[in-house]
């Protein structure tokens, strides 16, 4: 049986084949295709229509490639760039439309579950008490909890693609004042998370999303062509340095920087001063670097729970929301698609879970604390 994931973010839509036929999702293809949703949205956060119909191909486009790899119907998610969109439902319908399959919403709170979920099983249980942070276009992820599920979850307005939008402008690069402002900002939203992150008292801390991953490559860890297994951290301290280096440089500059791609280079700045911010907050001198995320989330609940209401698709689709054929030819990478770096064949966590009478199947967001800030 193989599963699959269409992850629609920020800047790119991801998708992610993998089988299922044990417990652990192992990937057997990947491949990506960039949208840059953030730079077609108006100061409302609405969505422009050509953004839209450029989604909408995208995902049908998804579609296909998974169908190539023995996926049918992968599930199709947006996070905070579409969820918040005041023109959301129609990007629901406009690939409903386009392709015949749901684009489905999650709150910050169940991606922060669903995340936390993916870390400690990549973490194993020798990490104890763990605080996962997860930077994404729009929105910051926190959970904290001592089993497989977190006790706390939190999702704030502070994705670095939303702060750089918001702060910085046209500035490139920004001045001192719109910096120091940007980390008011998180300090001020963040405050009451961190506080009860600090009187949890975590063991570990994790972190995963592009943006650590870029920053803790800026910072000397391991290029990820060396696989996930290389152990991969970012210490508090060397952060310093890379934000005043990145404040220094313009967007165009900032993509030579180890780590830092191009697309991402915009908001590098934005998502370091997040990173050292939150870090400070809650007392953290060093995380680790998780590759499993929140699609691997998504593919243990199912895996581990068997089906659940949020995977199958709605049987009381809108009229006209029939299958759309897409163009192509079966066996060819469809048009804007770009493999990614393909994992090892045998992508399992550090430590095993345990068995199934001791491993949590709550379904995402059963009594949890969910906490929605800003």
């Amino acid at each position: 049986m193989r599963l699959g994931v269409v992850d629609v973010g920020s800047n790119t839509v991801r998708l992610m084949v993998a089988d299922g036929a044990g417990t652990v999702p192992l990937p057997v293809h990947t491949a990506k295709r960039r949208l840059r949703l953030a730079e077609h949205i108006d100061g409302s956060g609405r969505i422009s229509g050509e953004a839209v119909t450029l989604l909408a191909d995208a995902v049908a486009a998804a579609r296909q490639e998974a169908e190539r790899w023995g996926v049918t119907a992968p599930f199709v998610f947006a996070t905070s760039i579409v969820r918040d969109a005041p023109n959301r439902q129609d990007v629901l319908a406009a690939v409903l439309r386009r392709t015949g399959m749901p684009l489905r919403l999650m709150s910050g709170g169940t991606e922060a579950e669903l995340t936390f979920l993916a870390a400690r099983r990549w973490m194993g249980w020798r990490s104890g008490p763990l605080v996962l942070l997860d930077i994404g276009g729009g929105s910051l992820e926190v959970a904290f909890g001592r089993s497989g599920m977190p006790d706390f979850a939190a999702s704030l307005p502070l994705g670095a693609g939303r702060l750089t939008r918001e702060h910085f402008g046209r500035d490139d690069p920004p001045g001192p004042p719109a910096v120091r402002e940007l980390r008011r900002r998180v300090r001020h939203e963040l405050r009451d998370v961190a506080a009860r992150i600090r009187w949890e008292g975590p063991r570990t801390g994790v972190a995963t999303s592009r943006t650590f991953q870029q920053l803790a490559r800026l910072c000397g860890a391991a290029p990820g062509r060396e696989g996930p297994f290389v152990q991969r951290g970012l210490a508090r301290r060397d952060l310093r340095p890379a934000i005043e280096a990145l404040a220094a440089l313009p967007t165009d500059q900032r993509a030579s920087m180890p780590g830092i791609s191009r697309a991402r280079a915009g908001q590098s700045l934005a998502g370091a001063l997040v990173a050292h911010t939150t870090m400070k907050l809650i007392g953290l001198d060093r995380v680790v670097i998780s590759p499993w995320a929140l699609r691997e989330g998504i593919l243990l609940t199912y895996l581990e729970g068997g089906e659940v209401a949020w995977w199958t698709p709605p049987t009381d689709a809108p009229h006209g929301a029939a299958p759309h054929a897409v163009a192509g030819s079966a066996g060819a990478v469809p048009a804007g698609w770009a493999p990614v770096e393909a994992e090892p064949a045998h992508t399992t966590p550090a430590e095993e879970a345990p068995d199934a009478a001791g491993r949590p199947r709550e379904e995402p967001g059963a009594g949890r604390v969910a906490v929605r800030t800003g």
